[in-house]
């Protein structure tokens, strides 16, 4: 099936599905609605642009689950995101000396299994971990433990009710149902190697291939996740997707306090 007709097939189903949810879901949607309204006189609805497929800029809604002004506090926070160069190499120390204390025939295993395509070179991941690690900042900011979530927001963001609002970007056609999130801008940005820059050809999505992967296991590195949206945007179809749907329930269950 080639790739014209599986995004026909796609567009249909998303608004098919996202339609039904709408009105299925409008009860939950209209309490959350209130609740956010009672608990603070901030907006219910948070507007945030994304990049989307091929670029696209758009205004993603989701419900507020932060502080108002949250935005502005990130520069703050940013010792906690869990993509920091800092937590990079701390991985990769972690790594290496788990490598060390296997030894012999493990170790050269090891190092077999960590070799990077990228840019069309083949790149042995320590080396290029330690080069990161040595520059400012990480492409995707996660935080950890984040003190600007309220408690309403703790929930809604635990369960992903926070995201239903973005069915109606699905009805839209801003997201597919399944894809590649949608990055806010200063992510976006930082992505610009060939590698990465591939993640932007698939359609954006409510859930994905490394959310279904990683998901509450809280050890991604920013590589892996990059990884994961260039193969899904290499290799999505229409049974593709249907897979990961059918993986997003139980992820789903995975607490992570992000």
């Amino acid at each position: 099936m080639n790739r014209k007709i599986n995004l026909l097939i796609k567009r249909v189903f998303d608004v098919l599905v996202a339609g039904i949810l709408l009105v299925l879901l409008s009860p939950l949607l209209l309490i959350v609605y209130l609740l956010l309204k009672k608990e603070s006189k901030a907006p219910a609805i948070y507007i945030s642009q994304r990049v989307g497929s091929n670029y696209h800029i758009f205004d993603l809604y989701k419900f507020r689950s932060m502080v108002p002004d949250a935005d502005k506090q990130m520069d703050m926070l940013k010792d906690l995101n869990m993509y920091s160069s800092d937590k990079v190499a701390e991985k990769m120390k972690q790594k290496m000396r788990k490598q060390d204390a296997e030894g012999g025939e493990n170790l050269k295993e090891n190092q077999d299994k960590i070799i990077l395509y990228m840019d069309d070179k083949v790149v042995d991941e320590s080396d290029y971990l330690i080069e990161k690690a040595t520059k400012d900042g990480a492409a995707f900011k996660k935080i950890g433990n984040d003190p600007r979530i309220t408690k309403l927001g703790a929930f809604i963001r635990n369960t992903s009710i926070d995201e239903l609002p973005q069915l109606w970007n699905v009805v839209k056609g801003d997201m597919s149902i399944v894809g590649n999130r949608p990055l806010p801008l200063y992510e976006a940005e930082k992505l610009t190697t060939d590698f990465a820059s591939k993640r932007f050809l698939a359609p954006a999505g409510l859930t994905g291939l490394w959310q279904v992967t990683k998901r509450g296991k809280g050890d991604m590195t920013e590589e892996e996740r990059i990884a994961l949206d260039v193969k899904y945007a290499e290799e999505f179809s229409f049974w593709f997707d249907i897979k990961i749907m059918l993986m997003t329930i139980p992820a789903l269950l995975q607490s992570e306090n992000v």
